[in-house]
């Protein structure tokens, strides 16, 4: 189990968590608290006092010397995460919260020379201004900052600063709609529009904001943008938008608190039992909600935006967790992942995809994004084709078993998938088969933990101390070899945090015309029969075709 925590500000593009920083000494005379300030929307680091030593760490990455005089065309570590944050100025916002929090000058007068500075050397559309510093997201998170820091600074040259922001802002050439940088673009112009009393700007924010929400969240509650770690960013500034609503006097529409309710049923189904969600599209392993969803009536539940999540029981680590994927073609932050699958057995990862290893421009990137770094079918011969949609067709609940069968035309021709989970057995089986005769072959990443102990006869055994997983690989239920293991080399590799890579074993079956694909965890003998159109696995049979 990981328990390595990552940054939010990482984790989710620009995302900041509470981490108010205290300064040392006496406090001077006590300053206004303002609902501006105070919250949830400053980074875990730097803290207050790292910024006025002149050290900032971002994103997670080694810390950079400021210096008094700042480079505000700084990329110390080459990476567009900790540009775009370095860019927001929210690691600033941690000076005026301190401000408010002690009442030491230092604090203000040091955020409103860091500021000034700032907007010296980053006038829009001027040489040597970085072109990403104007982008819609580092433009909205900066807003909050420079918000917070007008509520003690009144000086003309901020008010312009923010006025430029917000003219930007309602620029609909910019905006980016039924997307998150949506929601924090209107959060933005909303907290302008109040703060100046501009009901221009902030009924623009406010009308936008529904449209919006209703195209990122659909009416079951999904998260659109294809990585379910992002539906707790989008609750979370869902929660800051109505309650920005309600202070500048605005109703807030019911469209959006009910979607917005609606995301925390998503977000529990796509939490594995571990505590972590499951690292679907740009999501890391060690992304945890930490947030109160409460408990789905649902054991399985199947999303129409493209997600069928399924457990043994809610509460319990050691249960079982499976997830399928299907739906819209790639778009925002998916992956080329559909009819893939994950499943967790036993308290513990079993099948993962590769993950996500950052926003770099970047082969690896590019990989993690492809058909090839997940559990997916491959048709032989045949050239893929990305952003191609996917169908779940049929479903099947039954007492203990739940089956499922999803096809497109990815590779030209039809592939199906069938899978079929049983959880009194912990068995996972899934039957790939491509039309018009085509063959077809498969890939399975483990999880790091589990080391390959033999390959021979058309099983595959891993283990991770005295805990075992077989796949066994049968074709027209006769068992067929071939498959080729690599750890590393082309395939074999894994990002279940931002920006590490690492080794696995990544099974490559044999080509078939048609491959049932069983897993057995908890086991390096698997009694497993197929005869009769029926095939049995430790005493539990379900029939060849699944469906």
């Amino acid at each position: 189990m990981r328990r390595l925590a990552i940054p939010l500000a990482l984790t989710l593009l620009l995302s900041g968590t509470a981490n108010l920083a205290q300064a040392e000494g006496s406090a001077s005379a006590p300053v206004k608290r303002t609902a501006q300030c105070q919250g949830d929307w400053l980074p875990g680091t730097p803290t207050a006092d790292d910024v006025m030593r002149g050290e900032i760490s971002l994103v997670g990455l080694p810390a950079y010397k400021l210096g008094k005089k700042i480079n505000w065309a700084a990329s110390p570590h080459r990476n567009r995460s900790w540009e775009y944050v370095f860019q927001s100025l929210r690691w600033m916002g941690t000076l005026v919260v301190a401000y408010e929090n002690t009442g030491e000058r230092r604090y203000l007068d040091r955020a409103g020379e860091i500021t000034k500075d700032w907007v010296t050397h980053n006038k829009r559309g001027a040489r040597g201004t970085k072109a990403y510093v104007w982008n819609d997201h580092p433009v909205s998170l900066r807003s909050q900052a420079l918000v917070c820091l007008s509520m003690h600074l009144q000086d003309d040259w901020l008010k312009r600063s923010l006025a430029d922001h917000a003219k930007l802002l309602s620029d609909p050439r910019l905006y980016k709609k039924g997307h998150n940088h949506g929601i924090d673009q209107d959060i933005a112009l909303m907290a302008i529009g109040c703060r100046y009393g501009r009901k221009d700007w902030s009924g623009l924010a406010s009308k936008r904001l529904t449209g919006t929400v209703k195209l990122d969240v659909d009416s079951q509650g999904a998260l659109m943008e294809q990585a379910p770690r992002y539906a707790v960013y989008v609750y979370g500034r869902l929660q800051v938008a109505m309650a920005n609503m309600r202070s500048c006097g605005r109703k807030v529409p019911g469209e959006i608190s009910r979607r917005a309710d609606a995301l925390k049923d998503f977000i529990a189904h796509s939490t594995q039992p571990n505590g972590y969600m499951v690292p679907i599209g740009d999501g890391s392993a060690e992304t945890e909600p930490k947030m109160t969803t409460g408990t789905p009536k649902q054991l399985v539940k199947a999303y129409k935006a493209g997600y069928v999540y399924g457990r043994t029981a809610w509460g319990k680590p050691d249960s079982a967790y499976y997830s399928i994927r299907f739906g819209p073609g790639m778009k925002y932050h998916g992956h080329e992942d559909h009819l893939g699958v994950t499943y967790y057995a036993h308290g513990r990862d079993i099948l993962v995809d590769a993950g996500f290893h950052s926003y770099e421009k970047n082969a690896y990137r590019y990989w993690t994004l492809s058909p090839e770094a997940h559990n997916v079918p491959v048709v032989v011969g045949q050239r893929f084709r990305p952003r191609t949609s996917s169908k779940l067709v049929k479903t099947k609940y039954g007492s203990g078993t739940q089956a499922f069968r999803l096809t497109d035309k990815a590779y030209g021709v039809t592939r199906t998938r069938s899978v079929l989970v049983n959880h009194d057995e912990d068995v996972m089986a899934v039957l790939d088969t491509a039309a018009g005769g085509k063959k077809i072959k498969n890939l399975w990443r483990f999880d790091d933990s589990l080391k390959l102990v033999s390959n021979r006869g058309g099983r595959v055994v891993l283990r991770d101390g005295k805990f075992d997983v077989t796949m066994v690989q049968l074709a027209s239920c006769k068992p067929v070899g071939g498959q080729k293991v690599q750890r590393g080399g082309k395939q074999g590799w894994m990002s279940p945090t931002y920006l590490s890579k690492q080794p696995t074993n990544v099974v490559v079956s044999p080509a078939a015309k048609s491959l049932l694909t069983i897993i057995v965890p908890g086991t390096d003998a698997p009694k497993v029969s197929c005869s009769g159109g029926k095939v049995t696995v430790n005493g539990v049979s379900f029939p060849a075709g699944i469906l």
